[in-house]
């Protein structure tokens, strides 16, 4: 892998690679199916749900947090469906503290679920709840999912804004009530990464070594990756996101944006396969009906695009204009031709066109190429560079 890898030889330094455990790798937990579709206007049916789980579980995500059955009798069928397709990612649930949700779960056959409640004074506010009522519904809900055989992740929302004491007591209650794994939860962003860390490494002093741990992480101050890596360098096991860093209101951790920073510039191995992030991207998209901005890491359409002249100088030196090789994510690498485009351009796009371009032509093609994209104000189409060529070629 570190041959399509062409970053810093600044992070090699001791300040930047230490705190991080290389000796397993970073596990991925995907909630897109739930956190995700709670980003205002996107519905999932069940056909779209059931092929963005088959696209996961190809991604090599751990575990596909399939959805929140009780929303509807259509999220119920896409839940069954998927627990029942045998996928290689493990299934699990969600659920509230609530002895309905996990019925509802355990009907469909799920045997993993996340339980959640809030644990933050003013999230406890919004609900009416107090610590006490916290307190004993979680305890009553995880040992109904354990009693009927469930492994469970307990989920305390809002952990980064709850007082440490009852955070810590919320825990010990959680783990003595048979949940077998923990997460800390960012429900709104509210930590910079150094939060994030210094949480993680104290609720990992609390619950000890052996149980897993869980980073739940948002983007609301567009800082959604390094929170999830920070995590990591505290001593999570499991980073929970999802795919596009789709969800509520600047969305979730993108976790292939993640495992590209963990694996590229920290050298953190990570359990997912990203030559198939640009197809499950995809896929959210379609099924979501949005468009992720060009520019994005990882699944941006342009990332690979070069239009600047400049840049297509150094197109035949990858390493020279790209930190990471296309085929790491498996992109196309082109040249499109605009406004910005050099002679190179001109160049390189007729020899991957198959174009048979005299070198005294170059000059005078980009200048029609230039004019053209001008006055269109958009990317000249390889369609139309072609006619321009057999225009000049009659004359």
């Amino acid at each position: 892998m570190q041959e399509h890898i062409w970053t810093s030889e600044l992070n090699q330094l001791d300040e930047v690679r230490a705190g991080f455990d290389r000796s397993k790798p970073v596990k991925f937990y995907d909630t897109t199916l739930r956190d995700g579709e709670q980003a205002v206007g996107v519905v999932f049916n069940p056909e779209e749900k059931f092929n963005i789980a088959c696209a996961l579980a190809n991604l090599g995500v751990g575990r596909i947090e399939a959805g929140f059955p009780r929303v509807s009798e259509a999220d119920s069928r896409a839940v069954k469906r998927i627990v029942e397709a045998g996928l290689d990612a493990e299934i699990w649930g969600f659920s509230r503290a609530v002895l309905g949700d996990l019925d509802a779960l355990i009907e469909l056959g799920i045997r993993q679920t996340l339980i959640e409640i809030s644990t933050s004074e003013v999230k406890m506010a919004a609900y009416g709840f107090n610590r006490e009522v916290v307190l004993q519904r979680l305890t009553d809900a995880i040992k109904h999912a354990v009693d009927n055989d469930m492994r469970v992740i307990f989920f305390p929302v809002d952990s980064t804004r709850s007082d440490l004491d009852f955070l810590q007591e919320v825990y010990s209650r959680a783990i003595e009530s048979g949940a077998a794994e923990v997460a800390v939860v960012d429900t709104i962003g509210a930590c910079a990464p150094e939060a994030v860390e210094s949480l993680i490494r104290t609720v990992r002093g609390w619950i000890g070594p052996e149980v897993p741990l869980h980073f739940h992480g948002h983007n609301d101050f567009g800082l959604g990756t390094a929170l999830a890596i920070a995590a990591v360098r505290g001593g999570a096991d499991w980073i929970q996101g999802t795919v596009n860093g789709i969800g509520e209101r600047a969305g979730n951790s993108d976790i292939c944006e993640v495992a590209l920073a963990l694996s590229c510039l920290y050298d953190v191995p990570v359990e997912l396969d990203l030559s198939q992030a640009r197809k499950v991207s995809a896929l959210v998209q379609q099924a979501a009906d949005y468009q992720v901005d060009n520019w994005r890491p990882v699944v941006g359409e342009n990332l690979f695009t070069r239009e600047s002249g400049a840049v297509a100088n150094q197109f035949h030196i990858p390493e020279a204009i790209e930190p990471y090789s296309a085929d790491l994510v498996a992109a196309p690498r082109r040249i499109v031709l605009g406004k910005k485009s050099g002679l190179v351009s001109i160049k390189l796009k007729a020899e991957e066109l198959g174009l048979d371009v005299p070198p005294d032509k170059h000059a005078e093609l980009l200048a029609k190429v230039k004019e053209q994209a001008t006055a269109a104000g958009r990317l000249m189409t390889d369609d139309e560079f072609i006619q321009l060529v057999h225009e000049s070629h009659r004359r």
